[in-house]
């Protein structure tokens, strides 16, 4: 595998390239052109800049998070051929400047749902967190209002201002979406962009919904091992993968975790690694990445990764805001910084221990 952290770019991130590169392990970052708008053609001048930038830090970006999907394409509307073909010259200008690997959802109008981006924990850090109780008494058109808050003068993915200005129009736009059509323009989707991603070698790996259930009864279907392997099999291509992210699966506990990477060997293309604390099946908080501090067994999560063979990149996920330091909720340096570490240090007592046996 290959340590990476995610970086949103000079002009949105308060980490920099310099700090990431001091992080021990950490050689590649997961990227985007943070300003482009979905259905937006990404150019090769841009692109090409974007890797520079990150070469002349002396790293080099190991995939794209995210091309974001635009919502006529989900919604499968007259607009989604156009905005496909739109994509399909992205990733061509991505594999020509080398870049194989690209993250995205399909996820309708909120990419993520968190109902505070601050929760106070016992040891003075703040984490994002959920609690069904405060969906369910919200209005979605004042999500964006409770939250906005806290981010700190950043702008959250999927969270933009103007997009959330929209709220109404798109919860309107998706009226007629259930989750069989959603899969249905997935799956469109995904058989429309395989030609190119095999000629230039580009892996998809879409990340799963968060959390794993319906909001403001808006559909999903990226939730679990059954609907994961749903969508292998209706692509039975090696570049339609999955970014198995370990926070996101695991919002629903009756989600195994170790066992579900197992039963995708030969198809994560990337990781996301982060641990969960919870109150009750649906009431959690974002925890640091030690097992101990959390409710998932990280060794038994990164052992699996091992076992399969899976050799992608791999970033620590979401984390605490800890020692003062003011950033975007959840992408910080300081404990992403720990985090990596601490799955380094995994990754290298299990190979030391497969090893000797």
């Amino acid at each position: 595998m290959e340590m990476t952290l995610r970086w949103y770019g000079s002009r949105f991130d308060t980490v920099t390239l310099e700090q990431i590169r001091q992080i021990p392990g950490v050689t590649g970052v997961i990227t985007t052109l943070y300003d482009t708008q979905p259905g937006e053609v990404w150019s090769r001048e841009r692109i090409r800049a974007l890797k520079d930038e990150v070469a002349t830090a002396g790293m080099h970006i190991a995939g794209i998070e995210s091309v974001n999907v635009s919502d006529a394409i989900k919604i499968g509307n007259e607009d989604r051929d156009r905005d496909i073909e739109n994509y399909i010259e992205t990733l061509r200008n991505l594999g020509e400047e080398d870049i194989h690997l690209v993250c995205y959802n399909f996820m309708p109008v909120f990419d993520w749902t968190r109902t505070e981006l601050a929760r106070k924990r016992p040891d003075g850090s703040t984490v994002l967190a959920y609690t069904k109780e405060a969906v369910d008494a919200i209005n979605p058109d004042q999500m964006f209002e409770s939250i906005s808050g806290d981010m700190n003068g950043t702008v959250m993915p999927g969270w933009e201002p103007e997009r959330m200005a929209r709220v109404k129009e798109l919860f309107e736009m998706y009226k007629d979406v259930d989750e069989e059509k959603l899969f249905r323009n997935l799956v469109y989707f995904l058989e429309k962009i395989m030609p190119v991603c095999n000629e230039y070698d580009i892996k998809m790996a879409i990340h799963p919904d968060d959390p794993a259930w319906p909001v403001f009864g808006l559909p999903r279907i990226i939730t679990s091992k059954e609907k994961i392997h749903r969508l292998m099999k209706a692509v039975d291509d090696v570049h339609n993968g999955v970014t198995f992210c370990s926070g996101s699966y695991g919002t629903n506990r009756r989600n195994n975790l170790p066992e579900m990477i197992r039963s995708l060997k030969g198809r994560i293309h990337f990781a996301h690694v982060r641990n969960l604390y919870f109150h009750s099946d649906d009431n959690f908080e974002e925890a640091a990445h030690l097992s101990s501090d959390g409710s998932f067994d990280m060794y038994e999560i990164v052992k699996a990764l091992y076992d399969i063979g899976f050799d992608g990149p791999i970033r620590p996920d979401h984390g605490r805001m800890i020692w003062g330091e003011v950033a975007m909720p959840g992408y910080g340096l300081y404990d992403r910084a720990l985090g990596a570490a601490y799955i380094n240090g995994l990754w290298e007592a299990i190979e030391k221990n497969e090893k000797r046996a």
